[in-house]
């Protein structure tokens, strides 16, 4: 059992047939880019640690979950997502919910893994370490935020490339190039 208000992952099921209706609920929370390599945006709730969050009812309880782990359970098509096993974004975007298939080439968004490759990923992209931004304040969560809302205002109303690319850089000016 978890400690009072620190959430564990849970073992996530989503079946295709029997969780329909949420899988469409999910769906209709959710602005695919039109390139093959573009992220697909989270667009309801993030999280303080800018990660979506998805809420959903199993066994009569009402669970979140974090909607890159809900999209990468959805992937496999019924079998279970074990808690063990982590939902990692190769795209270094916490609200992309593009789950990438298995020998998929090119940018990787979200995958499986363990934490180990968690840690190596935030290691090459220069996040974590015990900086003290991470470890000292919210700076870095703050700025993740902030970056995860833009990108979720930018794709609100269909894909919009040029505020899209603003998001990511994190400005809402154009860009020279």
């Amino acid at each position: 059992m978890g400690v009072m208000g620190v959430s564990q992952p849970l073992r996530l099921v989503v079946d295709p047939h029997v969780h329909c209706e949420e899988l469409e609920r999910f769906e209709d929370n959710v602005v695919r880019g039109p390139g093959t390599q573009d992220c697909a945006i989270w667009c309801s709730a993030i999280g303080a640690d800018g990660y979506g969050r998805f809420w959903l009812r199993r066994g009569g309880t009402r669970v979140m979950v974090r909607a890159n782990r809900y999209a990468l359970a959805a992937s496999l098509n019924g079998e279970a997502l074990e808690p063990w096993v982590r939902a990692l974004h190769g795209c270094d975007n916490p609200v992309c919910v593009r789950a990438s298939q298995p020998g998929e080439l090119g940018l990787l968004h979200v995958i499986a893994g363990s934490q180990r490759d968690n840690m190596v990923m935030m290691a090459r992209a220069g996040r974590g370490g015990g900086r003290v931004v991470v470890r000292r304040g919210d700076h870095g969560l703050n700025a993740r935020r902030a970056r995860a809302v833009a990108l979720r205002e930018a794709v609100r109303h269909g894909w919009d490339a040029e505020a899209v690319e603003a998001a990511l850089l994190g400005s809402t000016d154009p860009t020279l190039w």
